[in-house]
């Protein structure tokens, strides 16, 4: 069923669908997008009411699916941010048939709905880092693609689709790699669920719990022996959207922040955040464990094409992302998502 939400001002009249929109980073987006005054079109198959406030219409459903396909033909929306899909490298090691219908599949299918009914929409894709495999690196663009899961591969395929339809029918259209999303709404008003599964997560969760951190991998050939990831901001990542909308760019572009950090250097500084607004007293305690299949040991982003060809800059730097994190993880939103209580 559709459901209208009660919304911000309205500034412009501007229609986006958002798929995959109580998602972390579908989410964040509708949160920047209603920021700037546009009419937000959110469909997933999950509600998630912190983020109704965002919404001006939202579908429960999937994106492939009938009232999903209808959202296209009755707005004909200015852009499409396509969000939603499978999206863990281990899972689709072991489940490939659901990352391959989910994200390229169903993609293709919503795609041909676009495709005949309004090609002038600009389609802006959720890639992934993932589709570069093991870059020795820091990479561009340029680096070869060669993905070692099938969810980099999924993500791979619908680039390939994306550009062929470019080409073809001449689809607009913007795909963005993604390095390591992180952070919260700097007003705590969205962020990461309980229990997922990424390393500010996990550490938070544990320092606030008091229960252990699994690190996994001490033996990678990085300088402390744990992988080295660029971690970029959700709010940073949510501005590249607006901004792709707005300003005249195609094709495929990073979105890092050019920085690396190591897991250990993560643990670290959740650690000392915890411990300096006392929520601990100790260390957080950690257990070595094997490194994740399909983990490569570094990847940094050179995401300088960006930056070039538009006004995006990467503005959260490590502090800031903990501190948000902080504060999300510790309000009255984030508590009303799950079972986990960190008070």
């Amino acid at each position: 069923m559709l459901n209208t939400v009660s919304t911000l001002p309205m500034l412009n009249t501007k229609k986006v669908i958002v798929t995959g929109a109580a998602g972390y980073i579908g989410g964040q987006i509708c949160i920047e997008l209603k920021s700037k005054g546009y009419f937000v079109i959110g469909v997933d198959k999950r509600h998630r009411p912190h983020l109704d406030p965002y919404h001006d219409i939202f579908l429960k459903d999937d994106f492939d699916s009938y009232l999903s396909h209808k959202l296209i033909r009755d707005h004909k929306p200015v852009a499409i941010i396509h969000c939603a899909g499978t999206s863990l490298v281990g899972p689709s090691i072991k489940d490939p048939e659901t990352y391959f219908y989910n994200n390229v599949q169903k993609t293709i299918n919503y795609l041909n709905v676009l495709k005949n009914t309004s090609i002038e929409t600009k389609f802006i894709f959720s890639s992934s880092a993932s589709v570069y495999g093991l870059p020795v690196q820091t990479i561009d663009e340029s680096h070869p693609t060669n993905p070692i899961s099938p969810y980099g591969d999924s993500k791979l395929m619908i680039e390939k689709v994306l550009a062929a339809y470019s080409r073809a029918y001449n689809l607009n259209y913007v795909s963005f790699r993604y390095f390591n999303a992180c952070g919260a709404d700097q007003l705590s008003s969205h962020g990461q669920e309980p229990d997922a599964t990424h390393i500010f997560a996990r550490v938070f969760e544990a320092g606030l719990n008091n229960s252990n951190f699994v690190m996994n991998g001490i033996n990678y050939p990085t300088e402390d022996g744990t992988c080295v990831r660029d971690y970029i901001h959700v709010e940073d990542i949510a501005n590249a959207h607006v901004i792709a909308i707005e300003e005249n760019i195609s094709g495929i572009y990073n979105i890092g922040s050019r920085k690396g950090y190591s897991n250990f250097d993560v643990f670290y500084a959740v650690e000392e955040q915890l411990l300096y607004e006392k929520d601990i007293e100790t260390g957080i305690k950690f257990i070595a464990d094997n490194p994740r299949e399909g983990d490569p040991a570094i990847l940094i982003a050179d995401s300088s094409k960006l930056q070039k060809d538009t006004s995006w800059k990467p503005k959260k730097e490590m502090k800031d992302i903990v501190e948000d994190l902080y504060y999300w993880y510790t309000s009255k939103t984030y508590r009303g998502l799950g079972t986990f209580n960190p008070l």
